[in-house]
């Protein structure tokens, strides 16, 4: 059964036959020459964003494909960083300040509280005004290959989502060196506690099976094909002696500041020899600095290049990769990677701009993640917040909580592989749609299409679509046909069947003749002071949306 078919039998529906199971492509990473119109232009933008809003998608198709991916690997600077909304207990922090420098003071028991509060909802804000950028699609990535769990305190939080931000399409070696000993990494696979005396194996075993060059079948007794367990052993003796500092309330201790500090008296000086799978390498002494030596001796390997080039295919564009996409597509993706020193841009760059990417084989092949579900309703209808600092946060937070029954929480993932749905077999992106977040999602796009979701503080606004104001950005409102064709394209991957489109014309025209829609929105249209036609409208306009929504095709990208 395929990603469609589960959805499909879920929400009770028959399966179209346009949604079948995409076939494998021949074409490799050739440079995309087709047509460039909006139908790609949107499939570029859903897979590098957190969905597009229509004049974005139609921004993109007057620019070109390759001034659209200049805008997505623009660099940026940093956003600025979450704020203390409106927590008035804070002696460290007024209201409309930044505490990601700030101590976390003894005796306040909230403060730590209301600063993870924050950072979650300053991270939604992110996602929804994240204009063309492919850097927070990448910072959820990273976020997804170098996983975090049970870490409380935000400003480890913070600075560990900042560092993926940063080298988000940067150096990948460089950004395997400083997780390493990023503190909150530190804390999650318990690199300070690996001490000489007693060698913790956490994170040099993730670091070779997970995040680095990946673990193949046993070949042999601790024998994996690509690394051995004498080489977690003894990768493990280079990383000892590395400590976090700041946690938790001991940040009074440390003036507010947090990092990783090197205790030499903790670490292995003896000589590391690893295995034949690494050229039986010796690591000697080099204290703080050896740490470096054990990355770059890790990405000497070529296999490290396919490895992350297959978990980046796997991300933006399907979960199967079968031996002539590995000898076509990711074969030279890797090989761009390698030329490129490990720098993602020119390698993922390639990836998007090339033929297979392209193909509509691969267009609403992927089941929406919770963020990306989210998005594809607030963006695309143009959904609005309240803009008071405390109502904004109240706004963004109450949003982030709609994603933790639908199984995603950015900053305490399940499991040290990630997310199932990019590495579980054999369902993958299936994982998604269960029994238990369905309804979650059901909910949330019902709400967010008709009644609205209430505020989330008082005095704050009900974020519902406008669909009058939608309605406004397409190019012939008076036709139905033309209604229905726009609002499918903006919120799905692909056309519909012709027997689809009659279904959301008859919804739209409540069983009336064209010409009667025709009439009635013109009349609007001149005069939308008439409170009983904009309520006409309004209506057939949401029972419109509502159905889109309700559809098992929204759940694709």
């Amino acid at each position: 059964m395929d990603r469609r078919t589960a959805i499909f039998n879920l929400l009770g529906r028959k399966e179209e036959k346009a949604y079948a199971r995409p076939s494998a492509p021949l074409s490799g990473l050739a440079p995309y020459s087709g047509p460039w119109d909006f139908q790609q232009a949107a499939h570029l933008l859903r897979r590098c964003m957190f969905s597009p809003t229509y004049s974005q998608v139609k921004w993109a198709v007057e620019q070109g494909l390759g001034a659209t991916l200049n805008k997505l690997f623009e660099n940026q600077p940093l956003p600025a960083p979450p704020l203390n909304s409106k927590f008035g207990g804070d002696p460290n922090v007024p209201v409309g300040s930044t505490w990601v420098n700030a101590p976390n003071p003894t005796g306040y028991g909230n403060i730590l509280g209301y600063r993870g509060t924050s950072l979650k909802a300053w991270t939604i804000g992110l996602l929804w005004n994240e204009g063309i950028s492919i850097r927070e699609r990448l910072t959820l990535f990273w976020r997804n290959h170098f996983p975090v769990s049970g870490v409380e305190d935000a400003k480890y939080l913070y600075r560990n989502v900042n560092l993926l931000r940063r080298y988000a399409f940067g150096n990948f070696r460089e950004l395997v060196k400083e997780m390493t000993i990023d503190p909150a990494m530190l804390i999650y696979l318990n690199g300070n506690i690996n001490l000489a005396q007693a060698p913790n194996e956490n994170y040099a075993r993730e670091l070779l099976e997970l995040f680095t060059i990946g673990k193949k079948p046993q070949v042999a007794p601790g024998d994996y094909v690509n690394y051995t367990e004498q080489d977690v052993r003894e990768i493990a003796r280079a990383l000892t002696g590395w400590r976090d500092y700041g946690y938790g309330y001991n940040n009074i201790y440390t003036n507010g500041q947090i990092g990783a500090e090197f205790r030499a008296q903790h670490h292995d000086t003896g000589a590391k020899a690893l295995s034949s799978r690494f050229n039986n390498a010796v690591i000697n002494n080099e204290g703080p600095q050896e740490y470096l030596r054990v990355v770059d001796i890790v990405f000497q390997q070529p296999e490290v290049a396919r490895f992350i080039c297959r978990k980046l295919y796997m991300w933006f564009v399907y979960y199967e990769i079968d031996d002539e996409t590995e000898a076509n597509v990711i074969e030279p993706m890797a090989q761009i990677l390698l030329d490129n020193d490990f720098e993602i841009a020119p390698a993922l760059r390639a990836l998007l701009s090339s033929e297979h990417f392209m193909d509509p084989e691969y267009y609403g092949v992927m089941i929406k993640n919770p963020a990306d579900f989210l998005m594809s309703i607030l963006k695309p209808l143009e959904i609005e917040y309240s803009q008071p600092l405390s109502q904004q946060y109240d706004s963004w937070y109450g949003l982030y909580g709609f994603m933790l029954p639908m199984q995603m929480a950015f900053y305490d993932l399940p499991e040290v592989a990630g997310w199932r749905a990019y590495y579980r077999e054999p369902l993958y992106y299936r994982h998604w749609i269960s029994a238990t977040t369905l309804p979650a999602r059901t909910f949330l796009a019902r709400n967010l299409s008709n009644n609205g979701i209430p505020p989330f503080a008082s005095n704050g606004m009900n974020m519902r679509a406008d669909a009058l104001k939608l309605i406004e950005t397409i190019d012939n409102p008076s036709n139905p046909d033309s209604v229905v064709e726009e609002f499918t394209r903006i919120l799905l991957p692909k056309p519909l069947a012709d027997g689809q489109y009659a279904t959301l014309k008859n919804i739209l025209l409540a069983g009336l003749p064209d010409f009667e829609w025709t009439v009635e929105y013109q009349t609007y249209a001149q005069n939308p002071a008439n409170s009983g036609l904009a309520a006409s409208i309004e209506s057939r306009l949401r029972g419109l949306l509502s159905a889109i929504l309700s559809m098992p095709e929204f759940h694709l990208m």
